[in-house]
């Protein structure tokens, strides 16, 4: 079966956890604490889950969620992820990660500069406009009308690929914004920021975002 690595077990990374072992998947889960602080987390989750340090929860995964604050993305380790798409959810708050002006005035992507961190990595951008537990809530087969729907971007086909079908299995339609540097559409006080909304209203949302807020 296939594994996911998680790196960053708070609530998104946690909850990717608990929809993923419940589709089938085996996860890997790690956090900046060390993996004795997920005892409790990996024991609701099941045989199917472990507790790694990031590296190894990197080396574990056939692909990874990188789900940390933006002023950890230092810690993300490159090696191990090299080869790999890397699922990145986060979000990029001045207020908690300190300023970057470059994000500040809409010269890059939260994103993007993940990818600039990886370059041997394959980045999609996801999960990082929907609220946390509504990950594991809000899901509905495919074809229920009105399906909720979430967007991706990424410099890779194939990242973006990967994505599409990981949100079929939660329960949600899909959007491609398309390219990284096209994934501020999404980011946070932008109209598709954790609403809840099908696909074309998703669409519309993101044609109307404004580039700085």
């Amino acid at each position: 079966m296939t594994t996911i690595g998680i790196i960053g077990a708070g609530h998104i990374g946690s909850q990717v956890a608990r929809k993923a072992v419940e589709l089938g998947y085996d996860v890997v889960i790690s956090n900046s604490r060390g993996p004795e602080t997920l005892a409790a987390l990996v024991a609701e989750l099941g045989s199917r889950a472990r507790a790694a340090t990031p590296a190894e929860a990197a080396v574990a995964g056939d692909f990874a969620v990188v789900t940390v604050p933006f002023r950890s993305l230092g810690s993300i380790p490159a090696e191990p992820l090299a080869g790999k798409i890397v699922i990145d959810t986060g979000n990029y708050y001045w207020e908690r990660d300190g300023h970057v002006p470059a994000l500040d005035k809409g010269a890059a992507t939260s994103s993007g500069l993940v990818q600039e961190h990886l370059p041997g990595s394959k980045v999609a951008k996801a999960f990082n406009h929907i609220r946390y537990s509504e990950i594991t809530t809000d899901g509905t087969p495919a074809g229920t009308p009105n399906r909720r729907a979430l967007a991706t971007a990424s410099d890779y086909p194939e990242a973006s690929e990967l994505v599409t079908r990981l949100y079929d299995e939660f329960g949600f339609d899909t959007v491609n914004i398309g390219p990284l540097s096209e994934s501020w559409r999404v980011e946070r006080d932008r109209p598709a920021y954790v609403v809840r909304q099908n696909a074309a209203e998703l669409t519309e949302n993101l044609a109307k975002a404004p580039r700085t807020v």
